[in-house]
């Protein structure tokens, strides 16, 4: 499946263009969405899922432009948004086989669907708990699940790991790395380390427009001399703090503070140059006073 976006364009009745000349091209594997909260992502993903009508731009599957109102597109994906909806005196299973029988699963099938979509998430020893009794966490699962039910083609998911403790977000991000060699992932997050391990490109938004669509390693080459640390006192990081964009903080054993700066040049005199990270990357392209530097 090759998924084309052209030209998109969204602009709400207050005038706010959420989205301005959106064009992107999605294939099997994950594709990361960052960029800050009214960056354009919710609305692109709406979209993709069908729930709102561009402004203007088409999609297109496999080079056949298609309408994400359509029926037959819609058999085609899942979509988890940020909140999800459930049913809290439905069982696990009870809620999953309704989701299953809505989706258009066949009778014959329900039952073997949602017992391997529940192994998916982890949840097959609490399949017979009702929903009211499960964590922020666990009910995520069971979103996720549910847009295994279908077997789709394209994956859309808002904050997949929202309530999500360290384990559950390792183990998610093994589930969509399998179920993605032969799917779309599209997610967006603010956790960048959860899934740029398996992202095959990053798909960088701000202000209702892409940066860039890459590979991670290309994107984090290119930034490769824009990213330093050094070691100063408690005054001269509130300095540093009002004029770069800073990463992390760490105290060191003498009492300093071991600060991460992104910085398009060298921030101070003793400033060493470090190996980017994903992190750094979402504050070098997401941040204007960086790229003024």
């Amino acid at each position: 499946m090759k998924l084309e976006i052209i030209n998109m364009y969204k602009n709400y009745p207050n005038r706010k263009k959420a989205l301005q000349d959106v064009s992107l091209t999605l294939e099997a594997g994950v594709y990361a969405l960052f960029g800050e909260n009214g960056a354009g992502k919710t609305t692109l993903m709406k979209i993709l899922a069908g729930l709102l009508r561009p402004s203007k731009g088409i999609i297109q599957i496999d080079g056949q432009v298609i309408s994400p109102l359509d029926d037959k597109y819609r058999e085609r994906i899942g979509y988890l948004p940020q909140e999800t909806p459930i049913y809290s005196d439905f069982t696990a299973i009870q809620f999953l086989s309704y989701l299953a029988t809505i989706k258009g699963v066949s009778k014959a099938d329900v039952s073997s669907r949602v017992e391997q979509a529940l192994n998916d998430v982890n949840l097959i020893e609490h399949k017979n708990q009702k929903l009211r009794r499960f964590s922020g966490g666990m009910k995520r699962r069971v979103g996720i699940a549910q847009l295994l039910l279908n077997d789709p083609d394209f994956l859309i998911i808002d904050e997949p790991t929202a309530g999500l403790d360290p384990k559950e977000r390792i183990h998610f991000r093994n589930v969509i790395a399998e179920i993605a060699r032969k799917r779309i992932v599209l997610l967006s997050t603010h956790i960048v380390s959860d899934v740029g391990s398996i992202a095959k490109e990053i798909i960088l938004m701000r202000q209702g427009k892409v940066l860039r669509q890459a590979n991670p390693y290309s994107l984090l080459d290119e930034i490769a001399s824009s990213v330093w640390s050094v070691d100063v006192s408690d005054e001269a990081l509130i300095e540093i703090q009002d004029t770069y964009q800073i990463g992390a903080i760490q105290q060191t054993r003498a009492g300093k503070n071991r600060v991460r700066i992104i910085s398009a040049i060298r921030p101070h005199p003793d400033a060493i140059q470090e190996e980017p990270q994903l992190e750094d990357l979402y504050l070098y392209h997401l941040n204007e006073r960086v790229q003024g530097a």
